[in-house]
C-alpha cells in the first residue's frame, strides 16, 4: 500500500510542475493580423492580463517607480499615503485647420470640388464649437481617469480636424464645415416603411432624432423586444430581495423603458442603412443660427459629393458620424462596427435653419434637390450629386379572393342578381430580404 501511495502522490507531483512549465512556455500574447480594408469603430474587449505599456486606446505610457524612506513596514502598511500611484495623462489640444491651403492637405479634392468655397474663408471662420468639442474631450478624460479602458482612444480623441462657420460673400447663404473622419450610426426603425427590422448591434437604438407620427398600425420591428425588458425589469424591481442600489437601478431602467415604449409607439424615425443623414454632437446644435436636426447638408469624400439631413444628435465629445447607408456608399465593407473613413478626410457641410416643418418620410428626390440647390448658392460644384436609389422594397400587393362561382342548382333569381365581391383576403407577412442593393448605390 505504500509503494502503491507513494506511486500516486510521485504523479500528481509530476502532472502539477508539467502544467507550471507549460503555463510559463505559452506566448504572453497572440498577434492578430487586422483587416487592411475596414477600420474597427469601437475599442477590442480587454480580457485576461493587461499590458499598460500597450494600451489598446494608443496612449503613450512613460513609467516610473520613486522610492521614498520610511518607518516600520507595520505603520507603512496602514498609512495610505505609503503606496501611491499618480496618474497624469498630457493631451495636446490640436489646432483647426484655417486656409484652403490647410483643408485640402486633408481633402486634397476639396478646393476643386467646390470652387467658391475658398471665398467663404476669412481669418474669423474658425468656430467656437471646435474650442467646445475639445473641451467636452478633456472633461471626459478628467471624469474617466481612474479607468484606463475607458479612456478615449487617441483616434477618438483626435477625431476632428476643424470646425469652420462660413458665409458666402454674394448670397449670404451661411454654412458649418466639419473635416473629420467618419463613424457609422446604424439606428433607426420605421415600421411603415420597413415592418422588419435591420438588427441590433451594440448600442443600437430603434429611434433616431428626426421623427415624426407613425401613419400606419403597424408595430414597431423592436416594440416587442423593449417591452419584454421592461417586464423583466418590473418582475424584477418587485422582489422583495433586491437590494437599494439594484433598486434604484432598476426604477430608471423602467422608466426610460417606459418613454422608449411610448415612442415606437407613436412615432416613425429614419433607418440608418436605408437613409443618407450625418449626426452632430448635441452642443453644437444650440443656438439661433446652430444646425438642427433636420437641417440639409453634404458630405464630400474623395471626389463625391452625397446629399443627406441632419438626422440624429450624438454626444458632446465627438463629431464625424454618418448614416450606415452613406458609410457602406463610400466603402462597401463598411458596417456597425467598421468605419468606412479612419482618417480625417470626410468634409461634413451644415446649412443651418434649412430644415423643412413638418418632419416626414424622407424624399430622396427632395433631399437631392434641395441640397443641389444649397450648393449652387455657395459657387456651385463641379460634379453632380450623388443620386440615391430608395433601397427599400414595396409592400405586397394584397391579392383578391377569387370570385364564387354560380352552380347548376342556383336559382334563376339568384343566377341574375349581381354577385358581390368578398373583402379582399389579408396580406401575406411581410417577406422583405433586406438589404436590396441597387446598382447606383453598391
Amino acid at each position: 500500500m505504500l509503494v502503491l501511495f507513494g506511486a500516486l502522490f510521485a504523479a500528481i507531483v509530476y502532472r502539477w510542475i508539467s502544467l507550471e512549465r507549460l503555463q510559463h512556455l505559452a506566448p504572453a500574447e497572440v498577434t492578430v493580423t487586422p483587416t487592411p480594408e475596414a477600420t474597427p469603430t469601437r475599442p477590442p474587449v480587454i480580457t485576461g492580463k493587461l499590458d499598460t505599456g500597450k494600451l489598446f486606446n494608443g496612449i503613450t505610457l512613460h513609467s516610473t517607480v520613486e522610492t521614498l524612506p520610511g518607518v516600520d513596514a507595520t505603520t507603512e502598511r496602514t498609512d495610505p499615503e505609503s503606496y501611491v500611484l499618480d496618474l497624469k495623462l498630457q493631451a495636446r489640444v490640436p489646432l483647426p485647420n484655417k486656409t484652403i491651403e490647410e483643408l485640402a492637405k486633408a481633402s486634397p479634392q476639396l478646393p476643386a470640388l467646390l470652387p467658391g468655397l475658398a471665398a467663404m474663408l476669412t481669418p474669423d471662420s474658425v468656430s467656437p464649437l471646435y474650442a467646445q468639442l475639445y473641451d467636452a474631450k478633456i472633461r471626459v478624460l478628467r471624469e474617466s481617469l481612474v479607468r484606463l479602458d475607458q479612456l478615449l482612444s487617441r483616434h477618438n480623441f483626435f477625431d476632428c480636424q476643424t470646425v469652420l462657420e462660413l458665409r458666402h460673400p454674394q448670397s449670404h447663404r451661411n454654412a458649418l464645415l466639419l473635416q473629420a473622419d467618419m463613424d457609422v450610426d446604424a439606428d433607426g426603425s420605421d415600421a411603415d416603411r420597413m415592418p422588419i427590422g435591420t438588427g441590433a448591434p451594440t448600442n443600437f437604438k430603434p429611434a433616431t432624432s428626426y421623427r415624426w407620427p407613425k401613419k400606419t398600425p403597424a408595430p414597431n420591428p423592436y416594440l416587442a423586444a423593449t417591452e419584454e425588458r421592461m417586464k423583466r425589469a418590473e418582475e424584477e424591481y418587485a422582489l422583495k430581495t433586491i437590494a437599494p442600489e439594484r433598486k434604484r437601478e432598476l426604477r430608471n431602467a423602467i422608466a426610460q423603458l417606459r418613454m422608449e415604449v411610448s415612442t415606437l409607439k407613436k412615432f416613425s424615425f429614419l433607418i440608418g442603412a436605408t437613409d443618407p443623414y450625418i449626426v452632430i454632437p448635441g452642443a453644437f446644435a444650440h443656438g439661433k443660427d446652430a444646425p438642427k436636426v433636420g437641417d440639409y447638408a453634404v458630405v464630400m469624400f474623395a471626389d463625391a459629393i452625397y446629399p443627406a439631413i441632419v438626422g440624429d444628435i450624438g454626444p458632446n465629445d465627438k463629431v464625424g458620424e454618418a448614416s450606415l447607408r452613406i458609410a457602406k456608399q463610400i466603402n462597401a465593407l463598411s458596417t456597425s462596427y467598421n468605419r468606412p473613413v479612419s482618417d480625417l478626410k470626410a468634409t461634413y457641410l451644415i446649412f443651418p435653419e434649412t430644415a423643412d416643418k413638418p418632419f416626414g418620410p424622407p424624399d430622396l428626390d427632395k433631399i437631392q434637390a434641395r441640397c443641389q440647390k444649397l450648393v449652387d448658392e455657395i459657387g456651385g460644384a463641379t460634379v453632380p450629386l450623388h443620386h440615391w436609389e430608395n433601397i427599400i422594397p414595396p409592400p405586397p400587393t394584397p391579392t383578391p379572393s377569387p370570385l364564387p362561382r354560380a352552380t347548376s342548382t342556383s336559382s334563376p333569381a339568384q343566377s341574375a342578381s349581381p354577385s358581390i365581391p368578398l373583402t379582399p383576403a389579408a396580406s401575406p407577412p411581410p417577406t422583405f430580404a433586406f438589404p436590396i442593393p441597387s446598382p447606383s448605390s453598391f
